[in-house]
């Protein structure tokens, strides 16, 4: 079958001839087993007969197997592996052309589904004294296997190999792992069940470590001997001499409905052999393995295949499957570059790992429609090279099984496919496993400790480490560019709508908004007034935006008053790359920690025209370790390089704000310096009226003498919580319209004010089926969500609607998008949003640090401060 030469065909042999090793051309060849299928039944068929005698080919390269319902090919032999493929689809193709005139299908897998016909095997006298010693083992060996030969000729040299090559074995098993049912149909737990099946032939597993060619030959003769085998040819060593050409054969792995798998197994396990074969002629030691450990390691790659663990023997330690492969084809390139193999085996094995293995493949399949015969006729086409399903060859990863978003998924397809935006990273999970994905979920909790990464929930005293996924949002620069549109309109149009109800408030004159909408808003208060005609109002904005059931894009809510978020996007990124580098450097991605360069910007832009040009003096202004978001304001601070302020380190003196900074102290000074400020990055906003100046004096009214002055901006304004009321929201298109002459580029939520007689009647008449808000809160706190609520909840909300209307809207039910999100082992839909933030200094800027905010599980409030989490937003560019 298999000589040094292309095209070759050697002569058999009872033992291993005479020869040498091309060391600089070791060839390759493959023998495949294939499954013979009825097409109407989808169960094996005894016609083996028929097929090959449809064949002109040689018998040399086409065979009969130990059962009828098994044909076996071999390859001539190939020097290169776009020989060997060519080989390897000529063969498939002839093979399906004879079988399938006569109603039958070719499948190369390890084992198929349905395969219970009455035991026929081919009428020789071998294979009949085989079934008379073995019994079950014969009865049951409905399995195909594919093996890889690569050319040899020194006995002792192959013998040698035989046990240093072996170490290497697992992952082949695992890549070639396409055996997840037993013959009766049924889910074996395994990836490789014909492993399990073919371990029990009294010759597999390692043959051990060997001197010679003679000793080999002395062990093969006693085998023989003892009556267990009756012929050197039943010799079925993991690895072996072949017993009929000069070759040494890797005889482990299941048959692979994908040529690509073969071909990658083939370029690997020649790779490995001109490894051990030059550690050999080195005189290095072989790095042999206690056979039990050996026997471990493969016992897992069957169990496992490419979507769970895998043993890495060096350790020994249990590493996921895609780190094993990845490290195996990044230790053997040099080999694979001295045969041109490289790209090929490269891109291969990525493939691989992407798309998982066949098994899981073949779960997929019947998972997603509980169709056996759709794991059969998936396994018929790929063997006949297509892929009559493409969601299944892609390859959902199988942490998703059973994954049944209630809606709009961000990264799965109604048909269960990955969207385009997220099928790489998914399918970069899917090759880690179970237990890859447990190890970096490790890492990323010892990461944000390191971090400190911290958040306190209202309803907590204490705060708590910030719940970060794993898995990433991903939004394509289609999506993104739209969103960016429509948040940079609706600031705009804001801030004018602030400046102009601080002035002449020509929207209420003109009739737009109604006159008791802002009498009646908590958020409209007369310190508004204090800074000047044209001033920036809206420096920092922050917009919750959602997908809906039908994927829309809306608006749910407005933050111009203290929206908090951009260090925590800054930082999940950076947690997502000390813990998946390789993945995050793959995708082309905006880069958050772009956002305290631009907020500095924005901060030095607001200055008043008193501050010095080239560098204002800024501050930010935090309630201190009390506020459930001082995490983000030390961080911001560190980050924009300016000192964290309290209330009690603030007076206003001669129409200017000073800060006295106590670390002055540190510093050998017996005083706190003092220092002139000039913008006031203000991070609390409804607190500040209750504390008092360093002075002892109601600090409030000193901040806004002194942008009165026109020595301070505050930055965000006082009295920007007019414009975050949810009952001024509804109002925001029209907006846009009067104050911009634009359209809105991004939808809003349906919303009543209960203020208005007919919108409360149809409020009352429909809490079961709306979200109640107050019109002053934030946070997620007061809301009521008429689904989800219980009577007791829904009459608590209408005696407060009843008793004070005006502090009441209601919004129709969003049913938020979804996105999986990994807890205990699996990934889950959980609801989310996204927070989008815009500076607006001189021109708005809408930053490439948005937030995404994931929902507790059975809840629809994302909101942190309700105990939600987040993720790390990738913004594609």
């Amino acid at each position: 079958m298999l000589l040094l030469g292309e095209g070759v065909v050697s002569k058999p042999r009872d033992k291993m001839g005479a020869g040498t090793w091309d060391r600089d051309c070791l060839t390759l060849g493959v023998e495949e087993e294939f499954h013979l299928v009825d097409l109407s039944t989808r169960r094996l068929t005894p016609r083996a007969a028929e097929v090959l005698s449809g064949l002109s080919a040689s018998t040399r390269t086409f065979a009969a197997e130990l059962q009828q319902t098994v044909v076996e090919t071999n390859t001539p032999v190939a020097v290169k592996l776009d020989g060997l493929r060519r080989h390897l689809e000529g063969l498939r193709a002839e093979l399906v052309d004879a079988a399938l005139p006569l109603g039958i299908g070719v499948a190369s897998a390890g084992t198929m589904p349905l395969s219970v016909p009455p035991v026929m095997i081919t009428e020789t006298p071998r294979f009949r004294r085989m079934l008379a010693d073995y019994q079950l083992l014969v009865r049951e060996q409905l399995i195909c296997g594919m093996q890889v030969h690569v050319g040899s000729g020194e006995p002792d040299v192959a013998v040698a190999l035989v046990d240093r090559v072996s170490r290497w074995l697992p992952p082949l098993l695992a890549l070639s792992a396409s055996s997840p049912f037993s013959h009766l149909g049924k889910d074996s737990g395994y990836a490789s069940t014909r492993s399990l099946i073919w371990s029990r032939w009294p010759t597999t597993g390692g043959a051990g470590p060997l001197s010679s060619a003679a000793e080999y030959d002395a062990l093969v003769r006693s085998l023989v001997a003892s009556g267990v085998i009756s012929d050197p040819g039943m010799i079925y060593f993991d690895v072996r001499p072949s017993s009929h050409v000069p070759t040494i054969e890797v005889r482990i792995c299941d048959a692979c409905p994908s040529v690509d798998t073969v071909v990658l197994i083939a370029g690997l396990f020649r790779a490995i052999v001109a490894r051990e074969l030059a550690r050999y002629d080195a005189g290095e030691p072989s790095l042999s393995v206690a056979p039990v450990l050996h026997r471990a390691a493969m016992w897992r790659a069957a169990r496992s295949g490419l979507e769970g663990e895998l043993v890495e023997l060096a350790g020994p330690r249990s590493v996921p499957a895609g780190v094993l492969v990845r490290a195996m084809v990044a230790e053997l390139r040099p080999e694979l570059e001295s045969y041109g193999d490289w790209e090929t085996v490269h891109s291969l094995s990525e493939m691989a790992l992407a798309h998982g293995s066949s098994a899981c493949q073949q779960r997929d399949a019947l998972h997603r429609r509980a169709r056996i015969d759709d794991v059969i006729d998936l396994v018929v086409a790929q063997t006949c090279g297509r892929a009559r399903d493409s969601q299944i060859f892609r390859g959902i990863p199988s942490l998703l099984e059973g994954y049944a978003p209630p809606g709009f998924d961000d990264a799965i397809l109604p048909d269960g496919r990955p969207r385009p935006s997220h099928a790489a990273a998914l399918e970069a999970f899917a090759a880690m496993g179970p237990g890859g994905l447990q190890m970096c979920e490790e890492a990323l909790e010892r990461e944000k400790s390191a971090a400190g990464m911290v958040f306190r929930p209202s309803n907590s005293s204490e705060s708590a480490a910030f719940p970060v996924d794993l898995l990433p949002r991903i939004l394509t620069g289609e999506e993104w560019s739209r969103v960016q549109g429509g948040t940079s309109q609706r600031a705009r149009a804001l801030d004018a709508f602030l400046q102009d109800i601080y002035g002449e408030a020509a929207i209420v004159r003109d009739g737009v908004l109604p006159a008791w909408m802002l009498d009646r808003s908590p958020g409209h208060r007369a310190c508004g007034t204090a800074p000047p005609a044209g001033a920036r109002r809206a420096h920092v904005c922050g917009f919750d935006v959602v997908r809906d059931a039908d994927g829309r894009w809306l608006v749910l809510e407005d933050n111009v008053r203290v929206p908090s978020g951009v260090a925590y996007a800054m930082l999940n990124r950076r947690l997502m790359k000390r813990v998946f580098p390789e993945l995050t450097r793959a995708h082309d991605l905006f880069d958050p920690d772009a956002a305290p360069a631009l907020l500095r910007q924005t901060l030095e832009e607001s200055a008043p025209p008193r501050a010095a040009a080239s560098s204002p003096t800024i501050v930010l202004l935090s309630d201190g370790p009390d506020d459930s978001a001082f995490f983000e304001h030390e961080t911001l601070a560190r980050l924009l390089g300016v000192p964290v302020a309290q209330p009690k380190d603030l007076v206003v003196e001669d129409d200017a704000l000073w800060h006295f900074d106590s670390s002055g102290r540190a510093n050998g000074q017996a005083t706190p310096s003092r220092r002139r400020v000039d913008v006031v990055y203000l991070r609390m906003d409804d607190q500040l009226a209750q504390r008092k100046g360093a002075n002892g004096r109601w600090l409030e009214p000193q901040l806004v003498h002194a942008v009165r002055a026109g020595t301070l901006t505050l930055a965000n304004a006082l009295g920007n919580g007019v414009a975050d009321d949810k009952a001024i929201y509804a109002y925001v298109p029209r907006f846009i319209d009067y104050y911009l002459k634009e359209i809105p580029l991004l939808e809003q939520v349906r919303t009543y004010h209960c203020a208005d007689p007919d919108e409360r009647r149809h409020v009352l008449a429909n809490l079961d089926r709306l979200v109640m808000k107050p019109v002053d809160g934030y946070g997620g706190i007061g809301v009521v969500i008429g689904p989800r609520a219980s009577d007791e909840e829904i009459a608590g909300v209408r005696s407060l609607i009843l008793r004070r209307p005006g502090r009441w809207i209601a919004q129709e039910t969003v049913n938020l998008s979804t996105h999986p999100t990994y807890e205990r082992g699996e990934f889950q839909p959980r609801h989310v949003d996204l927070r989008v933030f815009v500076y607006y200094g001189d021109e708005p800027v809408v930053v490439p640090a948005a937030l995404t905010r994931v929902a507790p599980s059975g809840s629809l409030i994302v909101n942190s401060s309700r105990g939600g989490g987040a993720k790390d937003t990738w913004l594609l560019r």
